[in-house]
């Protein structure tokens, strides 16, 4: 599954997945379906997705070539997908996990009570008009109307400052490096009382 680059690399033209727009339309999430592995198959070939998803400058589709079909299939109240449409045209995708609970212990060790968020952005030209701060915030404000939840975390590539920067921005503080697998991460979270604080600021 695609949990853990929360944003990946830099994009090599130095294109920022997560540069606001004055006026950005409006975002939607809708559940995925089955009808959307063809597209997000589609997206996992698009360079700056493929860096979002490692730090292999020798890869050519993103996420180790997931089988989209399947992973859809797979979805479960523990870890499923939602599809972002902007006046109804698809133009990024969010997961969301309970990290404690998901069968492949990707987080490991990890307390209950914690949500997991992975997102990107598909097609290029969605890139640079705030998409990515309007599908977070739909994200963590749906994960915190969940009362027992008291978290957030994510886990983009090291090497990701702008995700970085996108992140704490939102209100996400570091807790460290880590290795998932191959990968290098830079841990995140957010805690419920800093993110209902930002809300009511």
């Amino acid at each position: 599954m695609p949990l853990g680059r929360g944003g990946g690399a830099a994009y090599p033209e130095t294109v920022s997945l997560y540069a606001p727009a004055s006026s950005p339309a409006e975002v939607r999430l809708r559940p995925a379906t089955l009808d959307d592995a063809v597209l997000l198959a589609e997206w996992d070939l698009e360079p700056h997705v493929i860096a979002c998803s490692t730090d292999d400058p020798e890869a050519d589709v993103a996420f180790g070539g997931i089988q989209w079909r399947e992973e859809l299939e797979d979805q479960s109240g523990i870890s499923f997908y939602r599809i972002a449409e902007v006046s109804g045209r698809p133009i990024g995708v969010i997961q969301v996990c309970d990290p404690h609970l998901e069968p492949t212990h990707y987080w490991g060790d990890i307390e209950p009570n914690l949500r997991a968020i992975d997102i990107w952005i598909g097609p290029k030209d969605a890139l640079n008009r705030g998409y990515g701060t309007q599908m977070m915030t739909l994200a963590l404000d749906a994960c915190f109307a969940a009362p027992e939840v008291t978290g957030i975390v994510i886990d983009p590539l090291s090497t990701n400052t702008d995700a970085h920067r996108f992140y704490q921005r939102m209100g996400f503080e570091v807790v460290g490096r880590r290795m998932f697998d191959e990968d290098d991460c830079l841990v995140h979270r957010l805690s419920r009382e800093t993110w209902e604080g930002r809300r009511r600021a």
